[in-house]
């Protein structure tokens, strides 16, 4: 099987502090993972939360599957998400103590052919960091340009 699909949220980088990642399963319809392996999903604006002891990603869109009949998925339904139980209560424990949030991240297509969400407790960054992270970033684009001059 083809392995070509890697939907990245691009956003995460930028608003949230990375602090522990996890790889997570999903629960998914049989019309929802055809469309994920076709690449018509979204998770740029999307978020987890728990639900009765249950880990959900939610506003994650998944587009419908073109070749469905009337049995077609919801684009933005609530999605389960597969962790171990340990992995669970220690996610749960820091959202509800620290005001953490997780975040996914990125979701790719496996080697078994599985549809996996990359997740991550992160931290939501303050104005003033992400300004920093801005400086940052030009800074280390202009010293790689006078660095090509001189190669």
């Amino acid at each position: 099987m083809k392995n070509s699909i890697n939907i990245k949220n691009r956003k995460a980088k930028f608003n949230y502090e990375f602090l522990d990642k996890y790889t997570a399963g999903i629960k998914l319809a049989g019309t929802e993972i055809k469309a994920i392996r076709e690449g018509k999903a979204n998770i740029a604006e999307s978020f987890c939360e728990f639900n009765n002891h249950e880990l959900f990603v939610i506003n994650m869109h998944v587009e419908e599957y073109s070749h469905a009949t009337h049995f077609n998925h919801n684009p933005r339904s609530e999605r389960k998400l597969l962790l171990q139980r340990r992995e669970l209560r220690k996610l749960e424990k820091e959202v509800t103590n620290s005001g953490l949030t997780i975040i996914p991240l990125r979701l790719f297509i496996n080697d078994r052919g599985l549809a996996k969400l990359q997740i991550s407790l992160a931290k939501g960054k303050k104005l003033y960091d992400k300004r920093e992270t801005i400086k940052d970033r030009e800074s280390k684009r202009r010293l790689d340009r006078i660095q090509k001059e001189y190669k």
